[in-house]
């Protein structure tokens, strides 16, 4: 199993592998941290702060510092690369100013399921047609089951626990079986809401054809 020492960035989100992360940085520590990465050409890890603990995170790799302010401050664009198991955590980080720790790197399994990628889409457009907004960008030969999982309203709860799966079927299934749920809740919401609409208004209902309608009535 692989292990590595990262610094640490701790945050109340899921960073995934392949995600591309935009972020502010003004404190001093992360400040510190991004020249380190910048001059050393070194990762860190975003483990997630969740239920007053860090379990869990990303390995994040720093691509570009797009705006740089008069305070030090700047603003700088990340990207995801493994997720790993927080195994301990040192608040400084040797003589630095940013926290580190020991991680274990997940190890993923290697598989592919064509189907659930497309069950997943299917599902994703009928979803976003639901909410009547625009279908997310698909480029379906690069796309994983990170690539859309913010997208598609899990929880930070949900989301973390797709981030500790370590099979892609699996991973495809537990967003499927989201949107299984989710979907037909937002069409019971719309069939409301038109309903909600219709209520104080003349209705214009179709006439029915009674022509053939031959009632029965109990005999005395």
């Amino acid at each position: 199993m692989l292990t590595a020492i990262l610094p640490m960035f701790p945050l109340e989100l899921v960073a995934f592998p392949q995600e591309r992360l935009a972020l502010h940085i003004f404190e001093d520590r992360y400040k510190q941290l991004i020249e380190d990465c910048e001059h050393n050409d070194i990762t860190f890890g975003i483990p997630t702060y969740i239920n007053n603990q860090l379990q869990y995170g990303t390995e994040m790799r720093l691509l570009e510092v797009s705006k740089r302010y008069e305070s030090g401050a700047c603003d700088v664009i990340c990207e995801g690369l493994r997720a790993f198991q927080l195994k301990n955590f040192e608040a400084t980080l040797f003589d630095k100013l940013y926290a580190g720790g020991q991680v274990l790197f997940l190890n993923e399994k290697k598989e592919s399921n064509p189907p659930l990628k497309k069950s997943f889409i299917r599902l994703l457009r009928a979803f976003y047609a639901a909410l009547k907004m625009k279908t997310p960008l698909i480029k379906d030969e690069d796309m994983t089951s990170f690539s859309l999982a913010h997208k598609i309203g899990l929880s930070i709860e949900q989301e973390y626990e797709l981030l500790q799966i370590t099979s892609e079927n699996k991973r495809y299934q537990y967003l499927i079986d989201h949107l299984n749920i989710v979907y037909p809740a937002l069409m019971t919401i719309n069939r409301t809401k038109e309903i909600i609409k219709l209520n104080g208004h003349f209705k214009n209902f179709d006439p029915l054809n009674f022509e053939d309608y031959k009632p029965e009535f109990p005999s005395e």
